[in-house]
């Protein structure tokens, strides 16, 4: 993966908690406010409100949509950590300003916690996601 170790570390460390004792400790929340700053509260907003869903086609392939807080559907590739959100263009690719968005953050707390939606796609909705993120794009 591309995260820091201690970022994965600490992700690991929620995932164990919660599936300990449903919940996550301060000293946690903490961690996750120092290592993704502003990111962290906005995030865990985003899994509260279990606005994280995976797409998983038959061939296996997967990808996670946000339902960002201002009603925009993103699109996040957690295997290489990229989100289609202008904050992770602007402040994680240009200005390296933090280590991922909230969006692809709420994925990674959503996988943690098992709060993900579900949602089985075919192979040709799966493409059509795709190609219409690279004409937002383009």
């Amino acid at each position: 993966s591309t995260l820091p170790a201690v970022a994965e570390e600490l992700l690991r460390e929620i995932k164990k908690a919660f599936q300990e004792s449903s919940h996550v400790p301060d000293d946690l929340l903490l961690g996750l406010k120092f290592i993704f700053g502003p990111s962290a509260v906005p995030a865990l907003d985003l899994v509260d409100q279990r606005s994280v869903t995976r797409l998983t086609a038959p061939s296996g392939r997967t990808l996670y949509q946000v339902l960002g807080s201002s009603g925009k559907l993103y699109t996040c590739y957690s295997s290489c950590h990229f989100c289609t959100c202008p904050a992770f263009g602007f402040s994680v690719l240009q200005k390296n300003e933090s280590l991922l968005c909230k969006h692809i953050l709420a994925v990674y707390l959503s996988q943690a916690m098992g709060a993900c939606q579900e949602l089985s796609v075919s192979e040709e909705q799966l493409a059509n996601i795709l190609l219409a993120e690279e004409e937002d794009e383009g």
